[in-house]
């Protein structure tokens, strides 16, 4: 399986647009101030799914032969790539099928169906969904379809890293979350396709850090148990396609405690007026923490999603 180009970032761009437009890239003076350099926001929160995801899910279904569109495809998702796939399949005429950890995200769970997915809640986090449905798609014929050990899914969330740097050629540093590690791997091919000198971080949680010891140790790991509030990183372990592109490319890994994920969300409604999801605001936390490396830099953060439930939010906002 081999790492997307920056050729194929460009090849999506047609698959990409044909359902969605770009997303704005917007400076915020009051991150300015927070942060302490001058802070970009790419608002993925802004795509017709409130997250990155659905731009890998549109170049992906886009390209399945005629038999797999036929078989329909399987997934597993905490929520915004299972959006994607559902998304891009209702756009298709694909019949999907996503399978979630028991207690999602309820608004998540309400979107894929609303988009045709026929929703299926299993095990207690990502992974252990992700192992099922491995061991059920054969069975059933269906086309499965990773977060992450997906060439065509990392070309299409590259466009968005294609899309800062048409705009803002001169970025220092992208800060951008790390789950499966799709969005980070398309901004490192971006970078390093376009020949900049931008540095790309990826943010994790401390609960679900196997990605940052991973990347930082001799050996991949992988953990027993995940526990963050921010299910778009809540992995236990890493993956092959994308892990293989980030430890050549990423520069540096954030984790976060829980408190700091909340202070994204707070920052991003308090300073750009926009509802992250904890894991679209943890790029704002991690900038935050690093603020002293940062001056005089002009730096990205990748707002991911903005798909939080109400009783997450209630939460962030009364501490």
């Amino acid at each position: 399986m081999n790492a997307p180009s920056l050729e194929d970032v460009e090849a999506a761009r047609p698959r990409v647009y044909a359902h969605m437009q770009p997303t704005p890239l917007l400076h915020h003076p009051l991150l300015d101030e927070w942060i302490g350099c001058e802070t970009w926001v790419k608002h993925e929160n802004h795509n017709p799914t409130g997250a990155f995801k659905i731009r890998g899910g549109l170049n992906l279904v886009a390209q399945l032969s005629p038999d797999e569109r036929r078989r329909g495809v399987v997934s597993a998702s905490t929520g915004n790539h299972g959006q994607s796939i559902a998304f891009a399949c209702r756009v298709h005429g694909v019949p999907c099928h996503i399978f979630v950890p028991v207690g999602s995200n309820p608004d998540k769970m309400a979107a894929m169906r609303a988009l045709g997915a026929d929703v299926v809640e299993y095990g207690r986090d990502f992974d252990e969904a992700r192992e099922h449905v491995e061991a059920l798609a054969p069975r059933n014929g269906w086309r499965y379809v990773h977060s992450a050990n997906e060439p065509w899914l990392i070309a299409g969330v590259g466009t968005l890293a294609a899309e800062v740097f048409d705009h803002l050629p001169d970025v220092d540093w992208i800060f951008t979350p790390v789950g499966g590690g799709s969005g980070a791997s398309g901004c490192c091919i971006v970078r390093t396709g376009r020949g900049s000198h931008a540095r790309v971080v990826g943010v994790q949680a401390c609960g679900a850090d196997a990605f940052a010891r991973s990347w930082r140790g001799p050996a991949r790991v992988t953990t027993d148990r995940v526990v963050t509030c921010a299910d778009g990183v809540a992995t236990r372990t890493t993956y092959d396609l994308t892990f293989s592109i980030l430890k050549k490319e990423l520069d540096e890994v954030v984790t976060l405690e829980e408190e700091e994920f909340g202070e994204g969300v707070r920052a991003a409604l308090r300073l750009t007026h926009n509802l992250a999801e904890p894991a679209g605001g943890a790029p704002l936390a991690a900038a935050r923490q690093m603020a002293p490396q940062l001056a005089g830099s002009r730096i990205v953060c990748v707002m991911s999603g903005g798909n939080i439930d109400g009783a997450t939010l209630t939460r962030v906002l009364s501490r």
